[in-house]
């Protein structure tokens, strides 16, 4: 193809989902991202593999699922990692770029980019490029008032780059089927909605500067998310919320502006593509594949991921999407959705749900996920209940469908290594990962007692949450 371009920049926002106006959000404050759907592709069906970031990350410069090599546990260190698509794009001579967050799960090799102090906005690095540009702002810590991950700056004082008719009202915030519409959440929504538009701003420069390049019109902008908004029921968990993300593309000359694609995408599948992109042969053991250009391969049927140890808290979860189905597997079922997990206790809208279930006002759809269990299995059709809160796996009229993504996930698991399927302590012994297992341990504290809900402390292993499992089995 003699109009390919040579050079790529992915644009990825933290723990955003599907809220921007492009994709149908009236509330949100999106223009640059929406110019940027209008002049390339919006896909409607992009997920990634994992809710939570590293995992997440670890697939996408990997081009492999996290579990195939060790990366599933979100907070591991993977000891010898494979290589990273950067090293393809390198060997080929392509520059890249690669100034911010890596967290892979593994320290990436002082090889892996040729720039790491690359800032926006700046001229772009010498044709061929690759550049790659993460957007912190929106980060699940961004809606605290103040934490460490934000420098410890007040939520006004860093909001105080975005004009005032750009904020929120928490009064108009959209809130989900599955949160309590108490005013922690709606001010937590708000101020979601604020870094979501700080992030829009920031990404209307680095957009700004692409165009003003004369590597223009032989550059390709892809903009995606790592997972979804770092709410209760989304980060972390295999719903939509937290899985089904952003994806958008402009490929000036071979993309028509405003196109829509309701491919089924995975994020295992960008690696293979922006080598493709860059012309740079794929490694034969990538999971992922093409899905632009003029190699791309047949649409996916499926799309798979799932979740595993969260800091201090074990779970392991895999789920199977269609486009009409969402299929997930919940490998244990006795551990309950809201176990103690350090991190989310500093979540406004999740301390407003254990003071309401501790106060017995937790009603409806928004007290399922402080449910003493998990069922084993769910499937949803988002496309009836995009908040994913009628479980239709019990339902006779969906019985073919859950029995087609049962034999699917099946299938899938069966194609590759499964390293989740092994304790960490097997992991850690085999030299696959470093143990970290003691730094984890000291975060397992307990819950007031009016506020627990499953295991007092929560399970930080496999052979933990087979304990547990078994206690409340007989």
């Amino acid at each position: 193809m003699a109009n390919r371009p040579l050079n790529v920049v992915l644009l990825v926002g933290e723990d955003t989902g599907r809220h921007l106006g492009c994709y149908g959000n009236h509330y949100a404050h999106t223009p640059n991202l929406d110019r940027l759907a209008a002049q390339g592709r919006r896909y409607t069906n992009a997920f990634t593999h994992a809710p939570v970031c590293a995992p997440s990350r670890s697939g996408l410069v990997t081009g492999r699922y996290p579990w195939r090599y060790g990366a599933h546990h979100m907070r591991s260190t993977v000891i010898d990692p494979p290589r990273l698509f950067t090293h393809e794009l390198r060997d080929a001579g392509v520059h890249v770029a690669w100034p911010t967050k890596t967290d892979f799960n593994f320290d990436p090799p002082p090889d892996f980019a040729d720039t790491t102090d690359f800032t926006w906005p700046q001229q772009l690095p010498e044709e061929p490029f690759f550049v790659y540009a993460n957007f912190h702002v929106t980060h699940e810590s961004g809606m605290w008032e103040a934490h460490p991950h934000q420098g410890g700056v007040p939520f006004e004082q860093r909001m105080a780059e975005l004009p005032a008719e750009l904020r929120h009202d928490p009064a108009d915030a959209p809130v989900p089927a599955y949160l309590p519409d108490v005013p922690e959440v709606r001010r937590d929504i708000a101020r979601y909605f604020d870094c979501l538009a700080l992030q829009d701003l920031r990404v209307g420069r680095c957009l700004d500067a692409i165009d003003a390049s004369p590597a223009r019109d032989r550059t390709v902008v892809i903009y995606l998310t790592d997972h979804g908004r770092g709410l209760a029921r989304e980060k972390r968990w295999c719903y939509d919320a937290g899985v089904r993300l952003p994806l958008i593309v402009r490929w000036p000359g071979m993309i028509e502006p405003g196109e829509v694609c309701d491919d089924l995408v995975a994020w295992v599948d960008l690696a293979p593509t922006i080598l493709s992109l860059a012309g740079v042969p794929m490694p034969n053991d990538y999971d992922g594949q093409v899905f632009l250009g003029e190699h791309a391969a047949a649409a996916r049927e499926f799309v798979f991921g799932g979740r595993d140890r969260m800091d201090a808290v074990f779970d392991r979860v895999r789920f199977a999407r269609s486009r009409r189905y969402h299929y997930l597997r919940n490998g244990y079922p006795a551990l309950p959705w809201s176990v103690r997990q350090d991190y989310q206790e500093n979540q406004p809208t999740f301390q407003a749900m254990r003071r309401l279930k501790a106060e017995g006002r937790l009603t409806g759809d928004a007290a399922v996920f402080m449910a003493d269990t998990k069922p084993a299995e769910e499937l949803y059709d988002p496309a009836a209940d995009p908040d994913m809160v009628r479980n239709l796996a019990n339902d006779p009229a969906h019985a073919a469908a859950l029995a087609e993504h049962r034999a699917a996930l099946d299938a899938f698991l069966a194609t590759g290594p499964d390293l989740s399927a092994l304790p960490e302590s097997e992991l850690i012994g085999r030299g696959v990962v470093a143990d970290r297992l003691p730094e984890y341990r000291a975060l397992c504290e307990r819950l007031p007692e009016a506020y627990r809900v499953g295991p007092e402390l929560a399970p930080l292993t496999m052979q933990e949450a087979d304990a547990y499992a078994a206690s409340i089995t007989g």
